[in-house]
């Protein structure tokens, strides 16, 4: 229903007149029809206080206050700049102590096998990392590791400390020993 009414010939015709009427009424009322403003001379008033804007008082508010140590660098000075946000200085941190230096390494070493030569003596095979050493029975492998016995599937080695290794034939084995 209220479609049928915006829509209604009668409606907008009277719209439109009301609207040019409210026109009219703000043309005629407010004086856009001309006419120089009315300019008049002030008269001054002798009773008005004459008295002169406290202006000692300024010299305070443009002051520059010296600025706390450490807050801001006079060189870098902006309006804008707070400590409000800048977070608490944080604790450097303690460093642990530097581990000692190792005393042993690890060594990945191998038993191959043993050979001899004539009335020689045993030499057994050992693969150190990628470099295959052949050692006398007695003979050191490297750093104190002596070799005490050599068969076809073991190979026995000791140290100075009477620690005792046992590789078996084609089998890897990390074995500690001490640095020089």
């Amino acid at each position: 229903m209220l479609s049928e009414t915006l829509r209604s010939r009668w409606f907008s015709t009277s719209l439109h007149a009301g609207l040019w009427v409210l026109l009219l009424l703000v043309v005629i009322g407010s004086g856009i029809g001309g006419g120089a403003p009315r300019f008049r001379e002030a008269v001054a008033n002798p009773t008005t206080v004459t008295t002169p804007v406290p202006v000692a008082q300024l010299e305070r508010l443009f002051r520059r206050l010296p600025l706390p140590k450490g807050l801001a660098d006079p060189a870098t000075l902006n309006l804008f700049t707070t400590t409000y946000f800048v977070p608490p200085p944080t604790p450097t941190p303690t460093l642990p102590p530097p581990p000692p230096p190792p005393t042993t390494q690890k060594i990945e070493l191998t038993y191959q096998g043993f050979y001899r030569t004539g009335d020689g003596p045993k030499y057994a095979l050992v693969r150190l990392g990628e470099k295959l050493v052949g050692v006398p029975v007695g003979g050191i492998v490297i750093t104190n590791l002596i070799v005490v016995e050599a068969t076809w599937q073991t190979l026995t080695l000791t140290n100075t400390a009477v620690q005792t290794n046992v590789l078996t034939l084609n089998t890897k084995q990390v074995v500690e020993v001490p640095l020089k």
